[in-house]
């Protein structure tokens, strides 16, 4: 028997990854099996993707001293969000859809659970900025010289006029006079002062004709026309999936760091200027960390050797904590407390008491903005599993799952206006350690609901494999397995997604 413990300051966290292309009234009848392959194999490229880009490391030379790091959560969100934000089959970036008017406005945000001053912004209202979600990553950046009253040391003060990594094409034109020395301790910004900020940041601007694609024109028109002819709102549609939703981004990294990043076009036919969840702090993201004393207890003891594995698939260690055959594994199971997952009924002993457990946990919505702004819906989540001590998965149904609070904000308005649809993806992450800091044992949780006919998702599951999922796990998706639609939870090898396929 070999005995490796693992000092406190070398373990590590398994880094984990789900991300979202939109939610609302998605059935395979509206999809049709040419529309289910080609956002399978979008959603399943962009996962693969950001997995490779979050288990590749590179240079850095942070802290003055140089070497090899692995990205963080607010890098690889940032990243999945630019890629989908890339493709025109999801609402953001250049498929975003139109107001009434037949203009795009775009937001987006990012929110971390620490280790930036801001920990969450958001920006609304964009018209020329190519990836908004890399303005709300810089903005998030920049806060910590912000909120420190730095600005003027970096550079930015007065930096109106294009920097030199900044691609205008026909968009070359000045905003307003407008005096943005940095975005200060702002949190939210909207239109021309957001985007005199991409301008500073060096962050490429185009020709609003870019987020142009005729199939959102179409839907854009029809809706309208429909509404014309009295047959319902232009926002929502009984007979197709209009989208008003978002597509997002879940990511733990290694040092147990959570992000949520999101972004959206907003709402097809919304009226100009409406600012919907996406960009405001605790609607459709949200982000934390806190800490509970004691050990996190939710489903009773487990067998010596899932504790095991759990710690080899949460925690990035080079081998076993403990190398043990099955039977000395028994033995010990039987002679020493063992380690629990979360259960707040549980008693507290001495040994608790020496123990401190941190949780965090990271959520993006997508679906009915002004629902979710209602009910605060991502905060609501969780202050849940926070204050009421519950397990992350179980606040999640409380709000995004059939019967929650999402659905019930809609009122007799429920299946009629597209109202209290959508659903949420994220991460939970809980770790505990004694006193010396050692971690005793971990939990992560990637987490999904919604309440709608289907939300766009995929995933890296626990064994490293990519998963996608389109729609619910009960009766109303189709069968696995009939044609058209066997992809739904299947496992996919990564390498062979991480390239683009013809």
């Amino acid at each position: 028997m070999e005995y490796k413990q693992q000092h406190p300051a070398t373990t590590q966290v398994k880094p984990r990854l789900i991300i979202h292309g939109g939610a609302g009234n998605i059935t395979p009848e509206k999809l049709g099996p040419n529309g289910y392959s080609l956002y399978r194999r979008a959603l399943l490229t962009i996962v693969s993707k950001a997995d490779t880009y979050m288990r590749t490391p590179v240079q850095s030379s942070e802290n003055g001293s140089s070497g090899l790091k692995y990205p963080s959560a607010l890098d690889i969100a940032t990243y999945a969000v630019t890629q989908l934000e890339n493709n025109p089959l999801f609402n953001s970036g250049h498929g975003a859809v139109f107001t009434r008017d037949g203009t795009n406005e775009l937001d987006a945000s990012v929110m971390v659970s620490r280790g930036r001053a801001k920990r969450g912004v958001g920006v609304t209202g964009l018209r020329r900025v190519k990836n908004p979600i890399l303005l709300a990553k810089a903005m998030l950046e920049h806060g910590d010289q912000d909120l420190g009253q730095k600005a003027a040391e970096s550079g930015l003060r007065g930096a109106s006029s294009q920097s030199d990594g900044t691609r205008i094409g026909s968009a070359d034109c000045e905003p307003a006079d407008l005096d943005v020395p940095s975005a200060q301790g702002h949190t939210l910004l909207h239109g021309e002062t957001a985007e005199k900020l991409a301008r500073m940041y060096g962050l490429e601007l185009v020709d609003p004709e870019y987020f142009f694609t005729q199939k959102r024109w179409d839907e854009h028109v029809r809706a309208l026309e429909k509404e014309r002819a009295g047959k319902g709102p232009a926002t929502w549609s009984a007979d197709e999936y209009l989208p008003q939703g978002t597509c997002g981004a879940v990511a733990l990294d290694a040092d147990g760091v959570v992000c949520a990043a999101t972004s959206t076009g907003g709402m097809t036919n919304k009226l100009t200027g409406r600012i919907g969840d996406t960009p405001v702090v605790g609607a459709g993201f949200w982000a934390e960390e806190w800490a509970e004393e004691g050990v996190p207890s939710r489903l009773g003891p487990r067998p010596a050797a899932d504790i095991w594995e759990s710690l080899r698939r949460n925690l990035s260690l080079p081998g076993p904590i403990v190398d043990l055959s099955t039977n000395l594994r028994n033995l010990v199971a039987d002679c020493v407390p063992t380690p629990f997952i979360y259960d707040p009924i549980r008693q507290t002993t001495s040994l608790d008491r020496d123990l401190r457990t941190t949780r965090s946990i990271a959520l993006s919505g997508t679906g009915n903005g002004d629902s979710f702004l209602r009910v605060a819906a991502t905060r609501t989540v969780s202050s849940i599993a926070r204050w009421g001590r519950l397990p992350a998965v179980d606040a999640l149904r409380r709000v995004a799952g059939r019967g929650g609070e999402l659905e019930k904000s809609a009122g007799d308005r429920w299946g009629r206006t597209g109202e209290g649809e959508g659903g949420m993806i994220g991460i939970e992450s809980v770790v505990t350690r004694d006193t010396s800091g050692t971690v005793i044992s971990a939990h992560t949780e990637i987490l999904q609901e919604h309440n709608c006919g289907g939300m766009f998702r995929a995933w890296i599951d626990d064994d490293g494999k990519a998963v996608m999922k389109i729609f619910q796990t009960d009766g109303r998706r189709p069968q696995i397995g009939a044609e058209g639609f066997g992809g739904e939870d299947k496992t996919e090898d990564v390498w062979r997604w991480s390239v683009d396929k013809a």
